[in-house]
């Protein structure tokens, strides 16, 4: 037993998960007894404020600062989760990051910021995920589960090019991954949420905006809730799919 462990528990590291669909994995997954690695790159008060919820609820956790747009922050990260909570089972690839801006208004710093949180996090994290669970490095397997969006496949919102091409990078990069890593014991597998009700869409117009437009185009006649994608990813990370590898998921009301 892990001394560092003693109920031997599983570990996940969430990135980004301050607000929104992040903080709701995470309380949901402190409620299904996992120990918690709360990511957060600035709002610090915010992820502790997750971490109390999941403490209040009987669960383990601890905020952990990064910025996982740089690989020297999510090497960094991945030592202090090491430490804090021990051997990672789980790594939830949420942090990203929304943008409204047309491709003939674009500048090199626009389209670098949301490649760099919404790609580069993901594969800078996966590494270090890898090394780490990866039979092939004497780990003992685990399972990745990263955040796409039903813009990858749809376009996006006017002005969300960029966006939405970040999140079919990271479709095909499910993809890939799941072929490389599958024999090593690590399933990968994404999720692809739709009109979600979170603070994400205030570049967008705002939260009643996006309900608007979700009763008209959501085939359920409705936004989602975090808590909705929480389960969904929850799901995907426990063995309950132990068969589910490489799929990207929808969680998007029939949209």
């Amino acid at each position: 037993m892990n001394p560092m462990n003693p109920k031997n528990l599983k570990n996940m590291l969430i990135t980004g998960a301050s607000r929104g669909i992040g903080a709701a994995i995470a309380r949901a997954a402190g409620s299904a007894g996992y120990r918690v690695g709360v990511n957060y790159q600035r709002s610090e008060a915010a992820a502790q404020k997750v971490v109390a919820d999941i403490h209040a609820a009987g669960g383990e956790a601890v905020a952990l600062q990064a910025d996982v747009s740089r690989l020297s922050e999510v090497v960094r990260l991945f030592s202090e989760m090491d430490r804090s909570l021990g051997t990672l089972d789980v790594l939830i690839n949420n942090a990203g990051i929304l943008a409204s801006f047309r491709v003939d208004a674009l500048d090199e710093e626009q389209l670098g910021a949301v490649f760099q949180a919404n790609v580069f996090s993901s594969f800078y994290a996966a590494r270090e995920a890898v090394r780490r669970m990866s039979t092939a490095h004497g780990g003992h397997g685990g399972s990745i589960v990263n955040l796409s969006s039903v813009a990858s496949r749809m376009g996006g919102l006017s002005g969300g090019a960029a966006y939405a091409a970040s999140k079919a990078a990271i479709d095909t990069f499910t993809l890939a991954l799941a072929k490389e890593v599958g024999r090593e014991g690590i399933r990968v597998n994404a999720l692809r949420p739709g009109l979600i009700s979170t603070e994400i869409h205030q570049v967008h117009g705002g939260l009643d905006r996006m309900h608007s437009m979700a009763a008209e185009v959501v085939p359920l006649g409705r936004a989602g809730a975090a808590e909705e994608v929480a389960q969904a990813a929850l799901w995907l990370a426990s063995d309950a799919a132990s068969y589910v590898h490489g799929t990207v998921m929808d969680v998007a009301g029939g949209r």
